[in-house]
């Protein structure tokens, strides 16, 4: 997967969210760096996940997906994103809480977050 986002830049993202008051496009960086970490840890295409309006992400192997909907759909906003992805949320929480849809048998990220340490 090539990233789009200098490791550095999003880091710096992901930590400007952490503390707080970080502006719109800080907090889209910090998402898509999280999306692009989850696609070159679990990578596959067998799982969208999609974090509107910020981007989407194919990832976690398994039988890949081309046409339609999806089968295994994980979607949620941004601040749930980042807080999953930090581990500042854990995903049974977020699942619980209604935080995330998630749809399909390969759809429960728990064993891939967190991604990042802020």
């Amino acid at each position: 997967m090539r990233r789009r986002i200098d490791p550095v830049e999003g880091m710096a993202a992901v930590r400007r969210w952490a503390g707080g008051d970080a502006p719109a496009a800080v907090v889209r960086t910090a998402v898509r760096f999280a999306l692009e970490e989850l696609a070159a840890s679990s990578p596959g295409n067998s799982v969208e996940v999609r974090v509107p309006p910020a981007g989407a992400v194919q990832a976690i192997a398994g039988p890949r997906h081309t046409r339609g909907t999806p089968p295994n759909v994980v979607e949620t906003d941004p601040q749930t994103w980042l807080e999953l992805a930090t581990g500042a949320l854990s995903w049974a929480r977020a699942v619980a809480e209604g935080r995330v849809r998630a749809s399909g048998t390969r759809a429960d990220l728990g064993p891939v977050l967190p991604l990042l340490r802020a």
